[in-house]
């Protein structure tokens, strides 16, 4: 059927309406369905913009009308050469240009989604400054064939997405279902159910659910910032990519702003002519680009669109969220995000460069491989443990003498006794904030007190494990009650050195310049607690004694403290990340990430006290070699 016929069936369908209706009927229906529109409008919390209109942690965009790029002089209508047609481009596509194209078809928005920059939220900011880019959502009933009750739809259009994966243009929204014949019945009865729209699926809920917060008849939702995923809090949630969820971490937190999109009311199968005729769009509203990178299709052509009961029985009831209380090391769910946040960069870079992408993957294969294989790993022995150590000797021995018969449960106690000594010293953080009240002074106070915490809490357990090894190495019975000992008489120098190897480096840091010097420092001090406990030391002699440790050995001091430390925050990711796809808590996912962390303190220490060994070793047997003459002082005059 073309156009013409089409057009004819349309108004001779409209004029047998209005007669057997009558001309009052069919405005009260279009009325009754408007009313609803408006009834159950959404009202949207977005993530608030602090910095604008760049940073990508805050929401840049919000739900606006598809006149953004309709008619918009910089957008151009695009269809590749294929199937032996030539490439098609029209600036400023309109709505009936658009209408009824296929899948061939693309908008493409001014910028490059995979080097987006700033370029897209600057355009969205000048063209809402014009007043171009009200807040709209658009409403939709939607019925399915052999289903009883309509759905309201609501349907958010963004300009870009801001995500893992980057493209242009976004449709999210969400759906409320009535047990009810038509528009009017529906104002009488009251929803039933209600279910929001994440990535490629959902979640649900009763009507009167707790977890739906309501103003009256408006559902307050919180779109997430960047990916627009729909959800009923303010908080971070862990997706697995299960039932539809997207990969990532989906961030609705505060602060936020409320925006209340005006509802239009737009038909299923729009006539041709008509202002919604772009609903017929079957294409891209955004460039066309590879997997996750390509523009997204309209809602005419989601299934819910059609089959919004059935597609609704397919959707969750819950969405998981970021766990919150005590952690040791990083959580296994923050590194989840982060991980996939970089693993999506990468993805990106790789739609963009094929070439870029291979040669950061071979750089990352050197860098393990490389010292991997310029090492020595064979022989490994404990007698004596003061002697030098090449790297994979000094790597395989710390563990040999962790998964000692006669050693490993005492330092697995001594491990496991960091989870209440860090939890007790990050629960100071709590006391402090409640004793002065909170405010800014209060929680400035109180950050700073948490954010030592964990520092604190790893030296002291640590510098219990360097008294353990201390009396291995003199040959005194070691335990866990003597070690423990050990450290609480050193107790205030082990605190107090800790806070200055921490807190100067950090001061030094923060004036910029002073960075080279911060992270000489930091490097030059790693062996203040090895000092203070086996030589006695106090802290001014003990941070001039750890400097001439590492003079001269700065960068090997430099390759098994950062591979120890590497160690120490990349195992309990690597052992639980599978756990996160399962159906197993999340909030027990990062307590197995936090046993891990913590039975991973001896080991650490461990590498570092036989590194303070092997530094020392070296020192001495320079010492003691005769010293030779520089080459230049072969030059000077001999005296008689």
């Amino acid at each position: 059927m073309d156009r013409g016929s089409r057009r004819l069936a349309s108004a001779i369908a409209a004029v047998a309406l209005i007669a057997f209706l009558g001309p009052t009927d069919v405005v009260a229906a279009k009325g009754a369905k408007q009313e609803l529109a408006e009834t159950y409008a959404p009202i949207t919390m977005l993530r608030a913009q602090e910095h604008p209109p760049c940073d990508v942690d805050e929401e840049q965009y919000e739900p606006t009308t598809v006149d953004t790029v309709l008619g918009n002089p910089d957008v151009t209508l695009e269809r590749a050469a294929d199937d032996g047609k030539r490439r098609f481009s029209k600036p400023a596509p309109t709505t009936a240009d658009i209408a009824g194209l296929g899948e061939r078809y693309y908008l493409d928005l001014p910028g490059d989604p995979l080097d987006a920059g700033c370029t897209y939220a600057t355009d969205f900011a000048e063209i809402k400054s014009k007043g171009k880019a009200p807040p709209i959502t658009y409403a939709h009933i939607a019925r399915e064939r052999g289903e009883e009750g309509i759905a309201l739809q609501y349907w958010f259009y963004y300009y870009f997405n801001q995500f893992n994966d980057l493209h242009e243009s976004d449709w999210e929204g969400m759906q409320i279902a009535f047990d009810a014949a038509n528009a009017r019945e529906a104002l009488a009865k009251g929803p039933d159910e209600i279910v929001l729209f994440q990535h490629s699926g959902g979640e649900r809920a009763e009507w009167g659910d707790a977890k739906l917060k309501k103003e009256g008849t408006h559902p307050i939702v919180h779109p997430a910032a960047g990916s627009h995923a729909t959800f009923y809090d303010s908080a971070v949630y862990v997706e697995n990519g299960r039932n539809g969820s997207g990969l990532g971490c989906d961030n609705t937190t505060d602060p936020v702003r409320r925006v209340e999109p005006r509802p239009l009311l737009v038909p299923t199968d729009p006539r041709e002519g008509t202002r919604f005729e772009w609903l017929t769009f079957e294409g891209r509203w955004g460039q066309r680009e590879k997997g996750f990178n390509n523009g997204p299709t309209g809602p005419n052509t989601k299934t819910q669109w059609t089959e919004p009961f059935s597609w609704m029985d397919g959707t969750r009831s819950t969405s998981p969220q970021f766990p919150g209380g005590f952690a040791l090391g990083p959580t296994i769910t923050g590194a989840f995000c982060a991980t996939v946040k970089v693993l999506s960069g990468f993805i990106n870079l790789e739609a963009q460069t094929t070439l870029g992408a291979v040669l950061i993957i071979l750089i990352a294969v050197l860098l393990v491989a490389v010292p991997a294989v310029l090492t020595r790993w064979r022989p490994v022995s404990l007698d004596p443990l003061r002697q030098r150590r090449a790297f994979g000797q000094l790597i395989r021995a710390a563990r040999q003498l962790y998964g000692h018969s006669r050693h490993w449960h005492t330092l697995v106690l001594i491990g496991l006794s960091a989870i209440p000594v860090i939890g007790a010293l990050e629960g100071l953080e709590w006391v402090v904030l409640k004793l002065t009240g909170g405010g800014s002074f209060g929680n400035g106070v109180s950050n700073l007190v948490g954010s030592v915490g964990q520092p604190l809490g790893f030296a002291l357990v640590g510098a219990v494990v360097i008294a353990f090894v201390r009396d291995l190495e003199r040959r005194d019975p070691p335990g866990f009650v003597e070690a423990y000992r050990r450290m609480l008489q050193r107790f205030w120098r082990v605190i107090i050195g800790e806070l200055l190897a921490l807190g100067i480096p950090i001061a030094l840091a923060a004036t910029v310049v002073g960075i080279p010097i911060a992270v000489w420092k930091y490097v030059s001090w790693q062996f203040v607690q090895q000092e203070i406990l086996f030589n006695d030391k106090p802290i001014r002699e003990a941070f001039r004694s750890s400097s001439n440790v590492v003079r001269g050995h700065w960068w090997e001091t430099v390759r098994v403290a950062g591979f120890l430390w590497l160690i120490s925050v990349i195992t309990g990711p690597i052992l639980t990340f599978a756990l996160i796809f399962t159906a197993l808590p999340l909030i027990w996912i990062n307590v197995l990430g936090t046993l891990v962390y913590a039975l991973l303190i001896p080991y650490v220490a461990i590498g570092r006290t036989l590194l303070y060994f092997d530094l020392l070793v070296r020192r001495e047997e320079a010492a003691a070699e005769p010293t030779r003459r520089r080459w230049w002082s072969r030059l000077r005059p001999r005296t008689a």
